[in-house]
């Protein structure tokens, strides 16, 4: 009940153990450091120059794509008015569509104006996108994407991203009208027409949440699919400190063990797959952390399930809040931070409950079984000993809304069974036996 007036619902109640315990959290950085609340920023073409013709181009890839449009498409759907989008309707007609995924990180429609030409339309990552471009437009001509021209994209889009927008590049591609299925092959020898960025400034909430949680023992690990020159300055904005970075592509790289070693120096993590993520959670369970993976998108579900404790959000896809261990009900670390203070706490009274009741049972079985061996009569009744569990039982009903020592959450808190052993020789002999004499 506490958990829940604190936002937080619990799937399984072990979790409560490992939420407790958790002392490295990974986070997505959209949503949890950010507002989520994406806006298209600009629409330029290769050299930064407001243009119409890539956002129109945009939009097209958008409307007609039929996978779960995100909040990039959104925020490119409500970019252009209503005049606008009608006339593209009206002109543009689908013919097919080249599905995303998280290799490629790009995705296509094949749109027709004219029942005899075909345009691929591409949008995706600037890299990826580059990738598949031989050509760039530069004002009505085509030229080459020559080496100085990939050096002047560069500069556009690291400016872009240094005032922390997420650039997404646009290309294009003309084709004979066929009615073969299109496929991946398609997307080569493409245009790259420009850029459209956005903008998802931080959460005021954020810093104190970042504060709050490295005082309570949790260090915090940003794991993003974005460009890292946004991420970092992101980052920065809400007073992580980020060091060196790790991008996806040094972690293709890595064996197991380098990036174990360079996972736990490392703050933030850029441009990568849910593969990546996933590997990255694990190797840092594997060294001993008790891991939380916070995530709300398809591309987390890996990530979530690798992790100690998986936590989601209300509003997350079905299969991330399927994997996760706890949902919380507000996309918050502030909600995150006061939920694993109240985890602790009940995490702790958990604890006291149970050394309560292995020591006494300990105490009446020791008592009992040494009894035994010097006495020619039994030294307890069986209605005994269940009278005096009772007599706990109903002794502990109060401990869920016992308090607890502020040192005892002030830290992640470790279920350690060796605790038991201590207890059991240190009073499950004496506090018992005072009670054990009912021939008396």
């Amino acid at each position: 009940m506490k958990l829940s007036k604190q936002k937080v619902i619990v799937k399984h109640l072990d979790a409560i153990q490992n939420f407790g315990a958790m002392d490295i959290l990974c986070t997505d950085k959209t949503g949890t450091l950010t507002q989520d609340r994406i806006v298209l920023e600009t629409h330029t073409d290769i050299f930064g120059e407001q243009s119409d013709r890539v956002l129109h181009t945009a939009w097209l890839n958008s409307h007609y794509q039929t996978g779960l449009k995100n909040l990039l498409d959104v925020a490119v759907l409500e970019g252009v008015d209503a005049d606008h989008a009608r006339t593209a309707v009206a002109q543009w007609h689908k013919i097919d569509e080249i599905p995303f995924d998280f290799d490629r990180r790009r995705m296509s429609v094949v749109v027709s104006e004219q029942s005899d030409v075909h345009q691929l339309i591409c949008k995706g990552a600037l890299q990826e996108i580059l990738n598949v471009c031989t050509h760039v437009r530069h004002g009505d001509e085509i030229v080459p994407l020559s080496e100085g021209m990939l050096k002047r994209i560069r500069s556009v889009t690291d400016s872009l991203n240094s005032q922390g927008l997420r650039v997404v590049a646009v290309a294009t591609k003309f084709l004979p009208a066929r009615s073969a299925d299109y496929s991946r092959v398609d997307e080569s020898d493409l245009i790259l027409e420009g850029y459209i960025a956005f903008l998802d400034p931080p959460k005021e909430t954020t810093a104190p949440a970042l504060k709050a949680l490295k005082a309570s023992g949790i260090a915090v690990k940003i794991l993003t699919g974005d460009s890292e020159l946004v991420a970092a300055k992101v980052c920065r904005e809400v007073g992580l400190e980020v060091g060196d970075l790790i991008v996806g592509s040094d972690i293709e790289t890595m064996s197991d063990d380098e990036l174990a070693r360079v996972a736990l120096q490392t703050t933030l993590f850029a441009r990568l797959t849910p593969m990546h993520k996933e590997r990255i959670v694990r190797l840092l369970r594997g060294e001993g952390h008790v891991v939380g993976f916070m995530g709300d998108g398809i591309n987390d579900a890996p990530a979530l399930r690798a992790a100690d404790i998986g936590i989601s959000v209300d509003g997350a896809v079905d299969i991330a809040r399927e994997a996760a261990d706890i949902i919380l009900l507000e996309k918050s670390l502030m909600v995150l931070e006061e939920g694993v203070i109240e985890g602790r706490r009940t995490f702790a009274n958990m604890l006291k409950y149970i050394k309560m009741t292995a020591s006494s049972n300990f105490g009446n079985v020791f008592s009992v079984l040494v009894a035994s061996a010097f006495l020619p009569f039994l030294p307890m009744l069986p209605i005994h000993l269940l009278i005096q569990n009772l007599m706990y039982d109903v002794s502990q009903v109060a401990i869920p809304f016992d308090n607890v020592d502020d040192e005892q959450i002030k830290q992640p808190q470790r279920w350690n069974p060796a605790d038991l052993a201590a207890l059991w020789c240190s009073s499950g002999r004496s506090a018992p036996s005072s009670i054990s004499s009912p021939s008396a």
